[in-house]
């Protein structure tokens, strides 16, 4: 969850009951499903987003549909496991957590958020951090 609020903690509730519905391992908010949404962005930063997606769903075929999303609830034994296993920095970092996951066999649900661009400080995304993303994927491809 972003500490500015972006991820609205009003969608905790609806994640936590999503988990106990069927004991999930994983809920995941999701931004590209149901009634999920982006709010503040421009359209560069949308397809740049998107694009982020649908390269990882096409290489890792990962299960959900908001793998670049950081609004997340896990059971604590299940990070635990995990982050251990995990590598990456920065963007690919957080695909790579719920790449590994899956891999493991835990359970994974989505609930639709609407993510609201920050009002203070500014994002860290710029063409070094999206090389990075790239060589994430590829690298989760040949490993994982």
């Amino acid at each position: 969850m972003d500490a500015d609020f972006s991820h609205h903690p009003k969608f905790l509730p609806r994640m936590i009951e999503k988990q106990k519905e069927s004991d999930y391992d994983i809920v995941t908010g999701t931004r590209y499903a149901g009634s999920g949404g982006v709010y503040g962005w421009d359209l560069k930063r949308k397809l740049i987003s998107r694009g982020a997606n649908l390269f990882a769903d096409t290489v890792l075929r990962p299960g959900v549909s908001d793998l670049t999303g950081s609004f997340r609830l896990y059971k604590r034994e299940v990070l635990e496991k995990a982050i251990a296993s995990t590598k990456g920095k920065g963007y690919s970092f957080q695909m790579e957590l719920m790449v590994r996951a899956k891999g493991m066999g835990y359970s994974i649900a989505e609930v639709p958020i609407s993510f609201v661009d920050r009002v203070y400080g500014e994002s860290k995304l710029g063409q070094e951090e999206i090389v990075e993303y790239v060589k994430g994927v590829m690298t989760l491809w040949l490993n994982v």
